[in-house]
């Protein structure tokens, strides 16, 4: 295995996120209060239980944070309510560098403007077994999928350890067997980074992610790259899910239409929840409640994806590496 260095830096922040840590700070709570104040305002659904899993986008903050904000205030209030949580595996796809399998940063710590998030070494060491996992550390060098969520579960865990893993070309059973290894109980959240559909006009663009939404919901893949930037990972989680009886409770689902003003080119984002609830009990979230109280399709991201320009997976599990990397 190659020598682990101590720190990944932050890559992206100044460009998708603020980079001053008082400012990233006041903006994640800013978002999360939002979504607070928008859900205490409309119509109370049934309460899931706490989520064993999250799908959240990865775009600029000022784009796709409101809907990044819908899937984590679903762990909790803010600054370490989310009970007893205190490790999150994350995975997101692999945007510049093409891989085989999934990959692991080789490092012991995350930086964001925030602070350092320490990586989980007995949870890397577990899956560093498997043969679709290596150590990729140019991967994770300049990749945002991951980075951008790390504010977010900053301000609402507050202390945790990180398994961060960038998935390329994998099958299904192979993200699903590292997802068993690292399941854990409680203290153990998955969160799955993905955008949806790209630079497709509004309407077909609404068309498009209203299937892939209904296809989340149902536990019904595989997605595909058009679909999902982060597919892989998708469909990883979603037989997890079936085989353990979670319920995807939709939070939000819009596009990057009513932020960007331009609906002639729009990029998709979604926020989902897993938990062990009865599936009765799911009907109301899975009418795509999202933070506006809209049902479909409204702006989080830039046309652009300032995260992520095209997005689309290739082959060799990068997507193209043309992205537009300001916000």
């Amino acid at each position: 295995m190659p020598a682990r260095i101590r720190v990944r830096p932050a890559a992206v922040a100044g460009l998708f996120y603020p980079g001053d840590p008082v400012a990233l700070r006041s903006t994640v709570e800013a978002l999360l209060g939002a979504r607070s104040r928008r859900l205490a305002e409309a119509p109370a659904p049934a309460r899931p239980r706490p989520p064993k899993a999250l799908i959240a986008p990865h775009a600029g903050y000022s784009y796709s944070g409101p809907i990044a904000a819908s899937a984590f205030a679903a762990l909790g209030g803010g600054a370490g309510a989310a009970g007893g949580v205190r490790r999150v595996v994350l995975l997101g796809p692999s945007h510049r560098v093409p891989l085989r399998g999934l990959g692991l940063p080789g490092v012991e710590r995350f930086a964001t403007p925030i602070g350092e998030v320490p990586v989980d070494l007995d949870a890397v060491a577990a899956v560093e077994r498997l043969p679709q996992v290596a150590v990729r550390r140019d991967a994770h060098l300049a990749e945002h999928s991951l980075e951008v969520e790390l504010p977010f579960l900053q301000v609402v865990l507050g202390r945790f350890e990180l398994l961060p893993l960038v998935a390329g070309e994998a099958g299904a059973d192979e993200v699903a067997e590292v997802l068993e290894q690292v399941w854990g109980g409680d203290d153990t959240v998955l969160v799955i980074s993905s955008d949806l559909s790209h630079y497709l006009p509004a309407a077909a663009a609404e068309r498009a992610d209203a299937e892939t939404a209904a296809q989340i919901r149902s536990l019904a893949g595989p997605l595909g790259a058009r679909q999902a930037c982060g597919a892989v990972a998708i469909n990883g989680l979603l037989p997890v899910a079936r085989r353990r009886r979670l319920v995807a409770h939709q939070l939000d689902l819009r596009h990057s239409g009513d932020t960007s003003g331009d609906r002639s080119r729009v990029v998709g984002y979604g926020a989902w929840a897993f938990s062990a609830d009865d599936p009765n009990d799911a009907d109301a979230e899975n009418g795509a409640v999202d933070a506006n109280g809209a049902s479909g399709a409204s702006g989080a991201s830039d046309a652009s994806d300032a995260s992520d320009a095209t997005d689309a997976t290739d082959a060799s599990g990068a997507s193209d590496a043309t992205d537009a990397d300001t916000v």
